[in-house]
């Protein structure tokens, strides 16, 4: 069996864990947070990883065990933030939410099927890749359609039309309203950068980069893995964790490096049976109780609540890089050979 990635124990344990121990992989290379427009980022060397099939559940289950409080909570081993997007960075959960609404209301009720419902978004469509949203809610009802094609118009009755008419209801929604990130989400990004964190979006809506865009986020991150990744590189969605194992590769990292942000059921499932160091759940109406159930080692309501504990890991970090640095005053004269410390 694969052992536990270290700062997911740590995380059980609390703030009394092995803290300087994992605080000192922090001392690492920072790469640049401006996004090379136009350009593909080649994955720096990736640390191996244990292996398994693509798509398929990591072999360690998840332990049962109650979420730590976000200020107790050992943040000294991660690299790495892998955030997704809608209902994490941005508040575009809502417009996703009314998009798809605008699209099965009407929809089932032609169908003379059990009415849609803002309930039936978090149990059957929230993080999931579009057609995949399509599938499981008409699965729901007990409804078949053809499959169509990715080119389907959005008139067509069938699983991609239906997924092509809510992204041309998000589209523009979006281009009417716009969108402005959670403040408190850009007060941690500000924290990861402070302390030389890496960061990656990973999202399942093949929008991310409009997304990014609108909000004024787009330059934060070097690597994005959305829906349109997913397609072209045969990335399994959420909730198996290829994904966010995916952006992790990106950014130069093992998993076990990094801590995974989700506020989606599907999201939070696909950290949970990855090898991640750290799952945080962000309640925007999944509610508690279900965050921890499916695996969240960490439960917010908003993101900043980290920022303390991201802190306290640079302290630590800082504090046991200057022990081993040789030019420090306590390491030099700990470096005096014994002969001179005589004289």
């Amino acid at each position: 069996m694969p052992r536990a990635a270290p700062a997911r124990a740590a995380a059980r344990r609390g703030p009394g864990g092995r803290r300087g121990a994992l605080a000192s992989a922090q001392n690492h290379r920072h790469i640049s947070r401006r996004r090379r427009r136009g350009h593909t980022l080649a994955p720096r060397h990736r640390r191996p990883t244990h292996p398994r099939l693509k798509g398929s559940p990591v072999t360690h289950p998840r332990d049962a065990h109650a979420p730590v409080d976000p200020h107790d909570v050992d943040l000294g081993g991660i690299r790495g933030w892998l955030f997704d997007l809608d209902g994490v960075l941005t508040p575009t959960a809502i417009v996703h939410m009314h998009a798809w609404a605008r699209l099965f209301a009407p929809f089932l009720e032609a169908q003379g099927a059990e009415p849609y419902r803002d309930a039936d978004y978090f149990a059957y469509i929230d993080g999931k890749p579009r057609y995949d949203g399509v599938r499981s809610l008409l699965e729901s009802r007990g409804i078949r359609l053809p499959e169509g094609a990715v080119s389907d118009a959005p008139t067509e009755e069938t699983v991609h039309g239906l997924g092509n008419r809510k992204n041309e209801a998000f589209n523009a929604t979006l281009a009417e309203e716009g969108v402005e990130p959670y403040p408190a989400s850009v007060a941690l990004l500000d924290a990861i950068e402070r302390a030389g964190g890496d960061v990656a979006v990973v999202s399942s809506s093949k929008n991310a980069p409009a997304v990014l865009e609108a909000a004024g986020l787009a330059e934060r991150f070097e690597v994005v893995v959305d829906g349109a990744v997913a397609a072209r590189e045969g990335i399994v969605g959420k909730p198996a964790p290829d994904m966010f194992e995916r952006a992790a590769e990106l950014l130069g990292l093992a998993p076990e490096e990094c801590a995974v942000i989700e506020d989606a059921e599907s999201g939070v499932k696909a950290g949970a049976s990855g090898p991640f160091a750290l799952v945080v759940g962000v309640d925007r109406g999944v509610g508690r109780q279900a965050l921890t159930e499916l695996g969240a080692d960490v439960i917010v309501d908003e993101l900043d609540e980290l920022i303390p504990a991201l802190e306290r890991a640079g302290e630590t970090s800082a504090i046991v890089n200057d022990a081993a640095d040789p030019q420090t005053p306590t390491a030099a004269a700990a470096a005096v050979p014994e002969e001179e410390d005589r004289a």
